[in-house]
């Protein structure tokens, strides 16, 4: 914690000869993926700069925009743990280090210069982390003062098969899939300031609404390899049969119960089913949701998520491995500690008793958290301005939940307060 913090530094112009790299060493496996993409209402953008917005599902994305941007420069905002013990290339490649979740004040300027100072559009996915359950995570509200900050066109790119060839939670296994985008202008700089921001925001989350699952099976994309369930109890780590978190395992083609014995197939086409022979008592459940569809099992733990919050049982409360982020030259392994989350937000000790940060549950919408990080292990982020806290838990499949709890805490203190904030105007209305 005592060493310097790096001084910031303005967005540079990319490098054309390492963006010409980056696309030679993409080739392989845009050819693997027959990667083809189609424009769309892109006259109404203009010559640029823009601002262009993307989904984002697996690393093959970038190597998607490195192709269909192959004629015009642009900067990326990029996680700052990309920059790790590589940042001058980074920044030569036109990264733009920011902390997720975490406020950055000094982000609009740096896309301010890029656009226009030196005259480069700027990608940015504003979902900030890849997809789970290959539906849309949440964005940011209000992205609308942003757009009209920066007055550019907006345009949006969006993927089809990234996730389902490479779901973060397979353990970085690739299948045999065809992969396409779409490139579209959402916005001219005319239409962002005569629409509202609610109307931007309602705009936005239109043009990122997927379904990846869904979108396979009704385009008829089987999935053959025998490896596609394992890991899946990352997502689906409560069993709807017995509903113990953390006893199911995903391996091969299968999800297993080890609580209660429920067995389930997961064919070529992402659906599940029963296996005919497993538990019998498990299989004369009512499941509440559909179970041939991943993410309505994900959106049932959510419910559960949300229903333990507010009757006061949520806790996560488990030890972890401990990472500092503080510069760009190394993530500093420090020891092993606690970490702690309910509805007061997040509470890190460790390095025996020389490490305690606490984080409000209103410091962000969401949360950084991703499965086989820099494949040392499944993580949860949390942190401020001045340092970023990687925590590895040793509790099994807890990051999607400690996210989902994030996102519905923050969802239910809004709500708390929107509602007091109408009971007040209602109160001094009648008095």
């Amino acid at each position: 914690m005592e060493l310097p913090r790096p001084a910031h530094r303005k967005p540079m112009k990319p490098s054309r000869l390492l963006a010409a790299a980056v696309r030679l060493v993409s080739a392989p496996d845009l050819k693997d993926v027959g990667f083809t993409y189609l424009k769309k209402n892109m006259e109404r953008a203009g010559e640029g700069p823009w601002l262009i917005l993307m989904n984002h599902s697996s690393f093959l994305d970038l190597e998607m925009v490195s192709e269909m941007l192959k004629d015009r420069p642009y900067n990326i905002v990029c996680t700052s743990d990309g920059l790790v013990g590589k940042e001058a290339i980074m920044r030569r490649l036109g990264c733009i280090p920011t902390q997720k979740f975490v406020t950055d004040p000094t982000l609009i300027a740096d896309l301010q210069h890029a656009l226009n100072v030196n005259k480069t559009s700027v990608l940015m996915y504003p979902e900030a982390s890849y997809s789970f359950d290959g539906t849309t995570t949440p964005l940011p509200r209000r992205l609308g003062i942003l757009l009209r900050k920066l007055k550019v066109p907006v345009v949006m790119i969006k993927t089809f098969g990234s996730f389902t060839r490479d779901p973060l939670y397979n353990n970085l296994q690739k299948r045999k899939v065809t992969c396409c985008a779409t490139m579209e202008c959402l916005l001219t700089p005319e239409e962002i300031m005569t629409k509202s921001v609610p109307e931007m925001d309602a705009i936005l989350d239109k043009a990122f609404d997927i379904d990846y699952f869904r979108w396979q099976k009704e385009k008829n994309i089987r999935v053959t390899e025998p490896f596609r369930a394992d890991g899946l109890n990352r997502i689906l780590f409560k069993c709807p049969c017995c509903l113990s978190e953390g006893q199911t395992e995903g391996r091969g083609t299968r999800l297993t119960c080890r609580a209660c014995g429920a067995e389930f197939e997961m064919d070529e086409l992402g659906q599940l089913s029963w296996v005919s022979e497993s538990n019998s008592v498990a299989q004369s459940s009512t499941i509440p949701f559909n179970l041939s569809h991943i993410p309505s099992w994900y959106a049932w733990e959510r419910e559960c998520v949300r229903q333990d919050i507010l009757e006061g049982r949520y806790l996560l409360d488990t030890e972890v491995d401990i990472g500092l982020l503080v510069d760009y030259k190394a993530l500093y392994l420090v020891g092993s500690g606690r970490l702690r989350h309910d509805k007061n937000g997040f509470l890190l000790e460790g390095c025996e008793g020389k490490l305690r940060y606490s984080q409000p549950p209103t410091a962000c919408y969401s949360l950084y958290s991703d499965y086989f990080w820099y494949e040392i292990g499944d993580v949860v982020c949390i942190g401020n301005k001045d340092c970023l806290y990687y925590c590895f838990p040793k509790q099994k499949d807890v990051v999607a939940k400690t996210r989902m709890a994030q996102e519905e805490i923050f969802k239910i203190l809004k709500e708390q307060k929107r509602e007091r904030r109408l009971q007040g105007n209602s109160e001094a209305e009648t008095t």
